[in-house]
C-alpha cells in the first residue's frame, strides 16, 4: 500500500515536470520582450524643439556708486547718500540667457518673456540647428511679462502650433522646453497643478496663470508650455522668485491678444471703457437690495466714454463682464484690461432692482483728453524737456517732464511741489517726456492713487496721490 502510494506521487511530480516544461518552452522570453518607447511625450518635443530658441542679450547696468559709500558706517550711509552726487555710478555689462518659441516661421516672430529682454542692448538668438541670429524689439509689454522678438532668416523658420487653454484639465501632463542655466533644449515633464493662478512679484501683481508642477528656473523663462499633442498652451516665466518646486506659465489665450497689438503697434493699446468703479460692501448691497455683496458700483462715467454712450449711469452695479464674474475693482480691472479695442463688450449691470444686460463697444483713450489729464487729476501743467526749458530752471536733467505751473489748494501744492521740479516717473513706467508721461496717467488713471518720482536739483523723492 505504502509502495503504491510512493509511485502515485512520483507520478504526480513527473506530470507536473513535464507541463511545467512544456510551458516554459511557449513562454516568450524576458529579453525578447520590446515595448513601445515613442511616447506622445517624445513625439511632441521631437515636433517642438526646432521651434525653441536660446535668447541672450547684452544688458547695460548702471549702478549708483558713491566713492565714499563703502568707508561709511552703517549708520552715516545716509549722509553720503544725500550730500554727495548721485550722478557717481559704474556701468558694467552682463549677458542673460532666456528662451523663447518660434510663433511665426515666414515672419521670424519669437515669442518670450518681457524680462528676458528688458533693458536689453544686442540681442542673439540661437536655434537648435546652432545657427545664430540678431533680434530686433518688436514690442514689449511688463504689465503682461510677454515680448516679441524678429529674427530675418533666408528661408522659413519651425514654428510652433498655438492650442487654447479654456479646456485645461487639472492634472493633465504637460512638457516645459527651455534652457535652464545654459544647457540648451532641457525637458520636463508635469501635470496641470491649477489655473488662474495670481500672485505678487517684484511689486506687480499677475493674474490668471498656470500652475505646473515642475520648477521654472532662470533660463526656462520665455520657452513654451505645451499639452501632449505638441501644442503652445503657455509661456513659462521665472519671476515668481519663491516656487519651490513649482512653476508658472502665461496662458496662451492671454498672450494671443497681446502678441497681436505687439506685432501691430509695438505695444499693448488698452482698451477704453470710462468706467470709475468702488467696492460693493454689505450696507451698500442691502441698499441697493442685491442678493449679495459681490459687483462693483459706478461712481463716475467719463464724459463721452463709450459706457455714458452705452447708457450706464452712476449708481449702477457691474455683476459681469463679457460672462464673467465680477466679485471686487481689482476683478474688473483685470477684464477691462483683458478687453480689446474696437470690440463689443457685454455688462451684466444691476439697477433698481433689476438685472440688465448692457453692451457697448470699446474705443481708445483720445489723445486731446490725455493732454489734460495732468491738469484734471493733479492740477498741473507740464512741458517737455528743451534746452530753453533748461535755462529757464536750471535743470541738472534733461529726461522727465517739467512742471510749469502748480494749482492751489492741491495735494501737490500742499506737498511743496512748484514749478521747475522734474517728474521722472508714474506709478512704476519712467518718463523720457511728455508722451511717457500721458501715456502713463491714461494708464493709471483708473486707480485708487498714483506714484509720482519727482525730482529737485539732485534730489527725488516720490509723492502718493489718492484719486
Amino acid at each position: 500500500m505504502t509502495c503504491r502510494m510512493e509511485s502515485r506521487k512520483k507520478n504526480r511530480r513527473l506530470w507536473l515536470a513535464v507541463c511545467f516544461a512544456v510551458l516554459a518552452a511557449f513562454a516568450p522570453r524576458a529579453d525578447a520582450e520590446h515595448y513601445n518607447r515613442e511616447t506622445p511625450v517624445v513625439k511632441a518635443v521631437r515636433a517642438v524643439s526646432p521651434a525653441v530658441v536660446n535668447i541672450s542679450s547684452q544688458i547695460q547696468v548702471r549702478q549708483a556708486q558713491n566713492p565714499f559709500s563703502e568707508m561709511a558706517p552703517p549708520h552715516l550711509e545716509w549722509f553720503f547718500r544725500d550730500f554727495f552726487d548721485p550722478g557717481w555710478e559704474r556701468r558694467y555689462r552682463t549677458t542673460s540667457l532666456g528662451s523663447g518659441v518660434i510663433i511665426d516661421g515666414d515672419r521670424g516672430f519669437i515669442l518670450t518673456n518681457a524680462h528676458v529682454v528688458a533693458r536689453a542692448g544686442a540681442i542673439t538668438v540661437t536655434l537648435m540647428d546652432e545657427r545664430q541670429f540678431e533680434a530686433q524689439l518688436v514690442g514689449s509689454d511688463p504689465d503682461s511679462d510677454l515680448a516679441v522678438l524678429r529674427i530675418s532668416a533666408d528661408d522659413s523658420l519651425p514654428a510652433v502650433a498655438m492650442s487654447c487653454c479654456d479646456d485645461l484639465m487639472i492634472g493633465e501632463t504637460v512638457i516645459a522646453i527651455g534652457n535652464p542655466f545654459g544647457f540648451s533644449h532641457t525637458v520636463t515633464t508635469g501635470v496641470v497643478s491649477a489655473v488662474d493662478r495670481s500672485f505678487r512679484a517684484d511689486d506687480r501683481e499677475y493674474h490668471d496663470f498656470i500652475q505646473i508642477d515642475a520648477s521654472i528656473n532662470p533660463g526656462n523663462s520665455g520657452g513654451p508650455l505645451l499639452n501632449i499633442n505638441g501644442e503652445l498652451i503657455g509661456i513659462n516665466t521665472a519671476i515668481y522668485a519663491k516656487a519651490q518646486g513649482i512653476g508658472f506659465a502665461i496662458p496662451i489665450d492671454k498672450a494671443k491678444r497681446i502678441v497681436n497689438d505687439l506685432i501691430s503697434f509695438g505695444e499693448v493699446i488698452q482698451a477704453w471703457i470710462g468706467l470709475l468703479v468702488q467696492p460693493v460692501d454689505g450696507q451698500l448691497a442691502a441698499y441697493l437690495n442685491l442678493p449679495d455683496s459681490e459687483g462693483v458700483l459706478v461712481r463716475a462715467v467719463e464724459k463721452d466714454s463709450p459706457a455714458e454712450k452705452a447708457g450706464i449711469a452712476p449708481g449702477d452695479v457691474i455683476r459681469a463682464v463679457d460672462g464673467n464674474r465680477i466679485a471686487d475693482p481689482d476683478a474688473y480691472r483685470r477684464a477691462a484690461a483683458a478687453a480689446a479695442p474696437h470690440r463689443p463688450l457685454g455688462l451684466e449691470v444691476w439697477r433698481e432692482g433689476r438685472l440688465l444686460t448692457k453692451t457697448l463697444r470699446t474705443s481708445v483713450y483720445p489723445p486731446e483728453k490725455a493732454a489734460q489729464l495732468a491738469q484734471d487729476l493733479f492740477g498741473i501743467a507740464v512741458e517737455d524737456i528743451t534746452p530753453a526749458i533748461e535755462r529757464r530752471y536750471r535743470l541738472t536733467v534733461s529726461s522727465g517732464v517739467v512742471i510749469t505751473s502748480v494749482a492751489p489748494d492741491t495735494f501737490l501744492a500742499q506737498t511743496g511741489v512748484e514749478p521747475g521740479d522734474v517728474i521722472r516717473q508714474v506709478g512704476d513706467a519712467p518718463v523720457r517726456d511728455r508722451r511717457d508721461f500721458e501715456k502713463a496717467l491714461v494708464k493709471q488713471r483708473l486707480q485708487n492713487a498714483i506714484v509720482l518720482l519727482v525730482q529737485r536739483g539732485r534730489q527725488g523723492y516720490y509723492i502718493t496721490v489718492e484719486l
